[in-house]
């Protein structure tokens, strides 16, 4: 490039980021938009801004483009990292904990693309941007910016993101004592206690009067007894809900009562078949949901628990007169019911029956935990069945 040029891509420089600088002074902090540009190729910043749709449209008279290419080439990698971790500082401070972070992602790729290249091959920009000491400050900033940027990643509750920079900077640095705290810290926020105390005891091994990782391991020993608290609860609910489980069962199979599951059972909240008063004695009584289905009118109604000892009358005795039925052909003494059998037939119930005795015949089953009742006005009872004995072989016949 002439000098000509080069002159005036600084007067432009100037007119973005400021006047010059005297020798020794920080570096200016520059326009998120121009510093996340620097250390690129120009070719890499002209790629990313093809891509906004405001660039597309107007790079060729875009003034600032040239401003643009010098700043991709202005500053070695350490010190673009430098500048990124300065900026990222800043936003930390402010607890702008997002911007803070996308600064030091920004620094961090700079080195790790440095290290890269390294391992590539590849010849550098600059000679001294490979000599030793030029290395070692580059992975010393790499370390300070694992170790800031998962600091940024603990505030977001980003947790594992949080651990995976803990290891960079560990991983750089065994003795980072931060990294270890800020690693124990997430790893604690995400109850995985044995890791957090891990990480926490490492810590302490390097800086055993660390009093921010003595107060981390107190709470550590604290959330250990409340999980473990927890953990013996829901044990102690689990291995209740298995012995009431296995008590029903024996129950149902004493009084000879035949169940069926299918593959999708009906959704009942909190309704199910099960032991009342007492779930975990077997002399209670058993008592199961029930739906009385009203077939001539396509109408239902749930008992959430007929208990084996009730009968339907009994409960005829609140659920009558249904509000639908204008014609009154719905009572206790108006009405047959019907329950199907194993073989697909149909068996009248007796209003008067217990529970207990219709559902141990061994003709019927409770299937998915619900009785199902069938209530037809006995006006209609004979056509009903004879209907629905027909539907039931015409259904055996295609199947």
């Amino acid at each position: 490039m002439e000098d000509a040029n080069i002159s005036d891509l600084m007067k432009k420089m100037e007119q973005l980021t400021g006047p010059g600088q005297a020798a020794g002074q920080p570096a200016p902090e520059l326009p998120p938009a121009l510093a996340l540009t620097s250390g690129k190729s120009v070719d890499e910043v002209l790629a990313e801004l093809n891509k906004s749709p405001l660039f597309m449209t107007e790079l060729e008279e875009n003034d600032d483009v040239a401003a643009l290419q010098a700043l991709a080439y202005d500053g070695t990698p350490l010190e673009n990292a430098v500048n990124f971790k300065e900026q990222g500082n800043e936003c930390f401070r402010e607890k702008r904990w997002a911007d803070a972070k996308e600064f030091y992602g920004k620094g961090i790729l700079i080195v790790v693309a440095e290290d890269r290249r390294r391992a590539k091959g590849d010849p550098p920009a600059e000679p001294e941007t490979d000599a030793p000491d030029e290395v070692r400050q580059q992975h010393a900033i790499l370390e300070q910016l694992y170790v800031n940027r998962a600091a940024c990643h603990l505030e977001l509750r980003n947790y594992r993101s949080c651990t995976l920079d803990c290891a960079g900077a560990i991983r750089l640095n065994p003795r980072n004592v931060k990294a270890y705290y800020r690693s124990s810290r997430a790893l604690l926020a995400l109850d995985k206690i044995e890791e957090a105390d891990d990480a926490c005891a490492r810590g302490l091994a390097v800086d055993e009067g660390n009093a921010a990782l003595k107060g981390l391991a107190q709470d550590i020993i604290k959330r250990s007894a409340e999980v473990n608290a927890k953990r013996t609860v829901e044990t102690e609910r689990l291995a209740r809900e298995a012995r009431r489980e296995k008590l029903l069962k024996v129950a149902l199979r004493a009084r000879g009562i035949r169940t069926r599951t299918t593959a999708q059972p009906p959704e009942m909240e909190d309704a199910k078949t099960q032991l009342v008063p007492d779930p975990d004695d077997p002399k209670s009584a058993l008592s199961f949901p029930t739906v009385l289905l009203y077939p001539e009118h396509l109408e239902s109604d749930f008992i959430k628990a007929f208990n084996e000892t009730e009968c339907l009358s009994q409960h005829f005795g609140y659920v009558f007169p249904l509000p639908w039925d204008l014609e009154g052909a719905y009572s206790t003494g108006g009405v047959e019911c019907y329950m199907e059998t194993l073989n697909g037939g149909l068996v009248k119930v007796g209003k008067k029956v217990p529970l207990l005795k219709i559902l141990s015949s061994g003709n019927v089953e409770v299937v998915d935990e619900v009785v199902k009742i069938f209530v037809v006005p006995k006006a209609k009872a004979d056509a009903w069945v004879a209907e629905f004995k027909m539907k039931k072989a015409a259904a055996g016949k295609s199947g």
